[in-house]
């Protein structure tokens, strides 16, 4: 008993610094478990797919970026369908399973053209199409998964801690990546990514179990329920168009979007003019990958709970747009490798460490259908379509250099500033007005 005690103190006294109630203790524990192992499959793959696209031709990213959206277009019906039909504790495991049943073909896939000498393209093409659906899908029903087991309050507390497991995967994913890619070849990654998104899915079961014993959170339809959310497969689609509050937030991500890609596509034009082959590009968006996470990691566990409590999610959202604003402006002012690197290292951290936990707590004061359907149809076919505007526009207007397109990001960043506050607004008076709701 006394051996146990310290190691309790211990435990007691962390939760407390990070918020945990005693009650709360396993269910993040398993959240956080399950988040590393989605993160660090994905991030294992990711690097790999930035590769595929050298593969392909930096000339060609608009065009993967338009087969991304149309498997977006034709994947989000599927998914509204099936949430219409099949109860969470159903479908849930198994949107994993065919995640984990395509890896292991793509495996085979590779295994085939290496053996046998065929020409790499059209296959690098297919993988980097499919795992930009994949990282969509799967984090989309993740958080959706999280808004519908824990509370406004317990989101609030919770999710960035939450998120830090995403880091910890996030982070450990490209080491293993940088590490390993050169001695055994991309494609043996794959069987380890999908074995780690097995016990994703151990994990959910686990949260399951806990959500249908709690005795918490009547007032939402429960997650072990074996009720169907209903509505029909087009549903997200028509809760997007009548709500001004998730068209801001689309509009938001559609701004964030452009800039995410405007940096992407001048980092795959140096990578590719610097480094020597696939796998050395590899390594180097896995290094770039593993210092973000880590800065990530540190604004998830320790930052976002008390930039949320003490500045708002308003002014919280608005932190990347107006960090954008200043490192825009930079590069333009500079436009070299080293600070287009900084520009994205920094934003892609502060995206993961503080914007998108805090995201994510929007979708708390959002009816269970919103949640599900409008949030996913928002973050994949939505998402993608940005992605594809944004990189024909830039295309378009490359001859104005990077210099050029920098100073076009420069305002947009600074609408997307006035609207990341106007969204917070409208959280605070949904919020206030569901509390009201329980007490009147």
């Amino acid at each position: 008993m006394s051996d146990n005690s310290p190691r309790r103190s211990l435990l007691s006294a962390t939760a407390h610094l990070l918020g945990i109630e005693d009650r709360e203790f396993a269910a993040v524990a398993w959240s956080f478990a399950y988040f590393f192992c989605l993160l660090s499959a994905y991030y294992m793959l990711r690097s790999v797919r930035e590769a595929m696209a050298i593969v392909g031709g930096t000339e060609n990213i608009p065009w993967l970026f338009m087969g991304t959206f149309f498997a977006m277009l034709l994947a989000a019906p599927a998914f509204g369908w099936v949430a219409s039909r099949f109860p969470r504790r159903q479908f849930l495991p198994w949107v994993y399973y065919f995640f984990i049943a395509n890896i292991l073909l793509f495996f085979a896939a590779f295994t085939y053209q290496q053996n046998n000498g065929l020409d790499q393209v059209w296959i690098s093409r297919a993988f980097f199409v499919w795992l930009s659906v994949f990282n969509l899908f799967v984090v989309s029903v993740f958080w959706s998964f999280m808004a519908d087991i824990y509370s406004k309050e317990q989101g609030r507390r919770l999710f960035g801690i939450i998120s830090a497991g995403g880091s910890t995967g996030a982070l450990l994913g490209p080491l293993v990546t940088s590490a390993l890619v050169v001695p055994i070849g991309f494609r043996n990654l794959l069987p380890m990514s999908a074995l780690l998104l097995a016990f994703a899915v151990f994990c959910i079961f686990r949260l399951r179990r806990w959500a249908t014993t709690r005795d918490e959170k009547q007032d939402n339809q429960q997650i072990g329920s074996g009720i169907p959310i209903g509505g029909t497969a087009l549903a997200g689609i028509k809760l997007l168009a009548t709500s001004p509050y998730l068209l801001a937030i689309a509009t938001a991500m559609i701004i964030a979007n452009f800039l995410g890609v405007a940096t992407y596509m001048y980092m795959a034009e140096l990578v590719d003019a610097t480094f020597a082959d696939t796998d050395q590009h590899t390594r180097v968006f896995a290094i770039l990958d593993a210092i973000q996470n880590a800065l990530s990691f540190i604004g998830q566990l320790i930052l976002v709970r008390y930039t949320v409590r003490k500045l708002g999610v308003g002014i919280t959202l608005a932190i990347l747009p107006v960090v954008s604003v200043l490192g825009f402006a930079l590069l333009a002012i500079n436009p070299v490798f080293i600070v287009i690197a900084a520009v994205q290292v920094l934003r892609r951290s502060i995206t993961f460490g503080l914007t998108k936990p805090t995201t994510d707590m929007l979708y708390s004061v959002v009816s269970a259908e919103e949640r599900y359907k409008a949030k996913n149809f928002i973050e994949t076919a939505v998402y993608r379509g940005g992605d594809l505007i944004a990189s024909w526009t830039i295309r378009f207007i490359g001859g104005i250099g990077l210099t050029g397109v920098a100073l076009v990001c420069v305002p947009l960043a600074v609408i997307w500033t006035l609207l990341a506050l106007r969204i917070g607004r409208e959280y605070k008076q949904r919020d206030d007005a569901l509390l009201q709701s329980k007490t009147g």
